[in-house]
């Protein structure tokens, strides 16, 4: 047991979140549980985590999550493992959860995306039709996020574009999505900061300057792409050219990148197969699922295209991760330790009260908030 690499889950604890400080010991070496100096609250190691007060071996769970993740479906898991059926959408909903926090927390972090490729998914559930709307780094592969709505209409859009935008800094950027409209209107909205002026009233919203959209008009006839209209909504042609050499090996627009990615999602989410009979049954286990694949996409599995040349190592090939080469992670990630990971909560904050704060609290304040 490590006490310098766990930190308080108490939300009321001025502690909370932060550890290595001598402010977590050792409670119980049996029961594995931990005690705070600060609050006096103990916890268990697995608190936070996928596995907290699960009595099934964690080996086991491992395994079910990870067949979860690569497409298994429910029945064969049941099957096998001589599970009911509630338990194992259980863990698939746990380790979305799990997997939900850990990318809120590491991914959505702002940094130079460059290109961004956007799509839509039509979903069938029971009781109608949602769409699963996703975005993708096109340099590193990474997945930003997704969302599910009801409708593939403006709402479903300007949500999507709300995680990108937490992904993203104010550099030049390149949309690259189909023919849908309402990216001109939800891209222009999102990526824009108020102008100060020093003048009264709300301040006047500009668009990021770089800001380019990129969309790839494709005509059916008999369900067959008949011809490709390739258009430019937002910049101007130079700016769409340079991103394009900058993130990719050519510079065509196109969004064959986030479509090889909801390729992978179709495969390994049975709700998303095509002339499938397996429906999803509500959005929230849709949108754990989501989590779970994206996830495990982005930590757990090797990219051949983000492999590189380790010329000391005898010119072999050093494979990497999408996050590894977002330079979030150093390795490659185990389910089990996707699973098991920490998230650190908010750091805490005084609560407001009227007059001058006592010396206890002042203290508080000095050692934790600084």
């Amino acid at each position: 047991m490590d006490s310098q690499s766990i930190f308080c889950p108490n939300p009321a604890c001025p502690a909370r979140g932060q550890g290595g400080q001598g402010n977590i010991g050792i409670h119980s070496r049996k029961e594995r549980r931990y005690i705070c100096r600060e609050c006096g609250k103990t916890f268990a190691e697995t608190k936070g985590t996928a596995f907290y007060r699960l009595h099934t071996a964690y080996d086991v769970v491992v395994i079910v999550v990870t067949l979860l993740a690569h497409g298994c479906p429910v029945q064969a898991i049941v099957v096998a493992f001589g599970l009911d059926e509630r338990t194992v959408y259980d863990w698939q909903a746990r380790a979305g959860q799990q997997c939900q926090q850990v990318h809120a927390h590491l991914i959505q972090h702002p940094h130079d995306l460059g290109q961004v490729q956007a799509d839509e998914l039509r979903v069938k559930k029971q009781g109608g039709i949602v769409w699963l709307a996703t975005a993708l780094q096109v340099s590193t592969r990474l997945w930003l996020g997704g969302v599910v709505g009801s409708q593939r209409t403006f709402g479903l859009i300007a949500a999507l574009m709300k995680p990108v935008r937490a992904c993203a800094l104010h550099r030049p950027l390149l949309l690259c999505v189909d023919g849908l409209s309402a990216y001109v209107r939800a891209l222009r909205q999102t990526f824009r900061d108020p102008v100060q002026t020093g003048q009264p009233g709300r301040p006047r919203l500009k668009v990021w300057k770089g800001l380019c959209l990129g969309q790839v008009v494709k005509q059916y006839e008999r369900k067959h792409v008949v011809a490709v209209t390739r258009r430019i909504a937002l910049g101007t042609a130079a700016q769409v050219k340079h991103l394009l050499q900058r993130t990719q090996t050519s510079d065509l627009i196109h969004t064959a990148y986030i479509e090889r990615l909801n390729a992978t999602f179709r495969t390994r989410l049975v709700a998303l197969v095509r002339r499938g009979h397996a429906l999803a049954r509500q959005t929230v286990t849709l949108e754990y699922g989501m989590y779970l694949i994206g996830s495990v996409y982005n930590f757990c599995t090797f990219h051949r295209s983000l492999r590189l040349l380790n010329r000391r190592a005898g010119k072999k090939w050093s494979p990497r991760t999408p996050a590894m080469a977002a330079g979030i992670t150093d390795h490659c990630w185990t389910i089990q330790e996707l699973l098991s990971f920490h998230v650190p909560l908010s750091p805490w904050t005084p609560p407001k009260r009227r007059g001058r704060p006592s010396k206890a609290t002042q203290q508080l304040v000095a050692r934790w908030c600084a």
